[in-house]
Order: structure tokens, then sequence, then C-alpha cells
């Protein structure tokens, strides 16, 4: 069992063997921390990592680690734990996390609800249009028996974020493999130098997106678990952007290529 955590600089990291400490971006730094695996060996698409954030962890993992039974992702600021809060000592332990699977198939963070919007359109007020509308005809031509599924996801008010979760290693193979496929051919068809600042980060938001829709159409049981914050959430700021991307939508979102 091997949970992946996935940073872009040395953080506060914890010190069992449970967890491993990845680096994503490797090619693109000078050196990697201590104790990080850099995910430029082997197999990888560390390269993409501006494009694809954490999913160039995932790739690596997919690609190089063949040997853990069960294989997570969490992120440097956030943790999969046995309860809601803000402290790394509450990060789920290895008898935990076999105890949860014996419950279930799979492990995702509780899902986030935005109550007055689906995800739909909480993705098009915060995100460039195009790709978006990219991924549901790559999906409708190319992987039509996910497309229940991620219509659904569409008008539903929450859904399971962040790309965590702790799943067995078969699962892990699969859902790995339909990510990268529906994404490199998203890929063949955006042009990222039309996309600015936060925007080119593109692949790695567009992949939370397919959690729910690999997991539903699969049918899988799925079991939550509280988020750790390792830094403090401003939910004043949080709610006040959240709303104004709602009622005050920004037209340049509708990049067309």
């Amino acid at each position: 069992m091997k949970i992946y955590v996935a940073s872009h600089k040395e953080y506060a990291m914890p010190q069992d063997s449970l967890y491993q400490p990845i680096f994503v971006g490797s090619s693109l730094k000078n050196g990697v921390p201590a104790g990080y695996q850099p995910d430029n060996t082997g197999d990888n698409i560390s390269n993409k990592n501006p494009n694809y954030n954490e999913l160039t962890a995932l790739y690596w993992i997919w690609k190089n680690d063949q040997n853990s039974r069960v294989i997570g992702l969490d992120h440097y600021r956030r943790y999969l734990g046995a309860k809601a809060g803000h402290q790394l000592a509450d990060r789920l332990t290895t008898e935990q996390i076999d105890n949860l699977l014996n419950q279930a198939d799979i492990i995702l963070p509780k899902a986030r609800n935005y109550y007055i919007e689906n995800q739909e359109d909480h993705y098009l007020h915060a995100h460039a249009h195009q790709p978006y509308e990219i991924m549901k005809t790559v999906l409708a031509k190319q992987f039509p028996k996910y497309c229940p599924a991620f219509q659904a996801l569409e008008k539903s008010t929450s859904a399971h974020l962040f790309n965590m979760f702790i799943m067995p290693r078969a699962y892990f193979d699969e859902y790995a493999t339909f990510v990268f496929a529906v994404l490199a051919e998203v890929e063949q068809q955006v042009d990222i130098e039309q996309l600015e600042g936060q925007e080119k980060r593109v692949f790695g938001f567009l992949s939370e997106l397919l959690m729910d829709t690999w997991v539903n159409t699969k049918g899988l049981k799925v079991v939550e678990c509280p988020v750790i914050n390792l830094e403090k959430t401003n939910w004043l700021d949080k709610g006040y952007q959240f709303l104004k991307r709602k009622f005050l939508p920004n037209t340049k979102k509708k990049v067309h290529f």
C-alpha cells in the first residue's frame, strides 16, 4: 500500500512509510527535495505539469509503481483523514484504509456540494468554455458508455473533487487508463497558447469531472472521508469569489479555438 503526496515544493510531510511525497514537474525544476520521488523518471509526462497539475504524479504512479496493492493520491496541503481538521496526525492509517476498503470499492474525499449551481455551471463560471465542450464531444464520440454518468454529473450540485482517492491497484489501472485516454484526445484539440494564467492548467481542472463519471459508470461503491486542510480556508473570500463567478460571469472565459 502506498499513498503518494503530490507537491510542487518542499513542505511538511508525513514521516511514516505509508506516505510517499512525489515532486511534480521535476523535469522543469532545479533539483528535487530529499526523500521526494521525482515524477520525471521512467515513463513520465513531467514536462506537462503546467497543464496537467498533479496528474503528472498520477501518470508516474500508473506507469512506474507496479508493486503496491493499494494506491492513493493526496496533495501536500490536503489529506484524506479520519476526521476533518487541520492536523496531519489525523491522516488515514494503513489499518483504517484496510477497514474502509472492506466496506467499499474505493475511498474518496467527502463530496463538495455547491447547492445553488450544478457542476456544469460551476465549471463554466470559473473556466474557459471551449475545453469543456471539447471533452463533452470526445466522451460522446469515443467513450459513449460514460456519457450518461457525465450528463448526470453535469446536473448534480455535488461531486468528488480534488483528484484525491485511495483504491486497489486493479481499479487504479482502469481509472488512470480512462483519464489519460480522454485527456489525450482533448489535448489534441485544445490550443494551450489561447489560454491565459491559471487556465493553462486545463487538463487538471477537466480531470476532476472524470472521477465521478468513471465511478458511476462502473457502479462502484464509494466510502467518503473528510479532507484535512493543513492551511485554513478563508471561507468568506471563497464564498465571495463563488458568488462573483456565478452572478458576474466573465465573458472572456468563452475562448474559441
